[in-house]
């Protein structure tokens, strides 16, 4: 098998060609062709099938099926049972499909490679801002600009909660969400279309907080696995509500629950309160 510096050499390639064949799809001679469909109720484009095919193409086209397996977004069926290699792709050709229907673009590309259902390596794309964040375990989290441009990135040290900015979704809110939201004891707040947005703007220090709970359904592996270790290699953390770690490419990829994501100081506190106003509004339900 390659080095992982060759193979993360690979996958930012791959996620900068990707991210200018979704631009092609959001501005240029594809923006009318987008040809929208519903999938389990989430929009799926002609854009989302083509960077998923892109993507699939030039992974295995340089590093082959023998060593590595593939779970994409626009490939994933349950009734399939979960590749056993250790090493796996987890690919999600376009987070946030709503946001790039509706323009904001709030939008990202996510790649990630896990070993024994734990992120290594990872790229996420962020086409509109021109940006492309990478991250190796161990090796800490890079943005990368068009021109060429590589510098590290850190999440911010602020340590009053009160002045924590917590990053939230544009959809995807429920009451059960909004209610946790509204008794932390961080009040303000950031709105960002796309997974790998939130956890941009984390380590850019433009917010320091997302909290995930899932309802009817939850995110998936793709959502997160490539995020996840971009936002840890940056000094944060992302756990659930009791401070367990995430668990990639087990028989169920939702990931239920509670989720925090967070500039990792005062991780701990944050997960303990979260869990606890949970509880309280479970028990008032009741």
């Amino acid at each position: 098998m390659p080095a992982l510096e060759e193979i993360l050499a690979i996958a930012r390639s791959v996620g900068w060609g990707a991210s200018y064949l979704l631009r092609s799809y959001y501005y240029g001679e594809n923006k009318d062709n987008l040809d929208i469909k519903d999938k389990q109720g989430s929009p799926v484009t002609s854009a989302d099938l083509a960077v998923n095919r892109y993507i699939l193409d030039r992974l295995q086209t340089n590093l082959g099926q023998e060593e590595f397996a593939y779970i994409t977004e626009e490939t994933y069926k349950s009734s399939t049972p979960q590749p056993t290699k250790s090493w796996v792709w987890i690919i999600d050709p376009l987070d946030g499909t709503r946001d790039f229907i509706d323009k904001t673009g709030e939008y990202t590309i996510h790649i990630a490679l896990v070993k024994d259902g734990r992120p290594v390596l990872s790229v996420v794309a962020y086409p509109e801002v021109e940006k492309l964040y990478f991250a190796t375990l161990g090796g800490g989290t890079f943005v990368e600009t068009r021109d060429g441009n590589i510098q590290q990135v850190k999440v911010s040290q602020r340590q009053n909660v009160e002045e924590f900015t917590i990053v939230v979704s544009r959809s995807h809110r429920g009451k059960k969400l909004e209610k946790v939201l509204s008794k932390l004891l961080c009040k303000k707040q950031k709105s960002v279309g796309s997974i790998g947005g939130k956890i941009a703007a984390i380590v850019e220090q433009q917010a320091d907080v997302y909290i995930s709970l899932s309802g009817k359904s939850a995110p998936k592996d793709w959502d997160l696995a490539a995020p996840e270790l971009i936002l840890t290699e940056a000094g944060g953390k992302l756990t659930h509500f009791d401070g367990t770690p995430l668990i990639y490419n087990k028989e169920d990829v939702s990931q239920w629950g509670g989720l925090i994501a967070s500039n990792g100081e005062c991780h701990d506190r944050l997960c303990v309160e979260a869990e606890r106003i949970l509880v309280e509004i479970e028990n008032e339900a009741i």
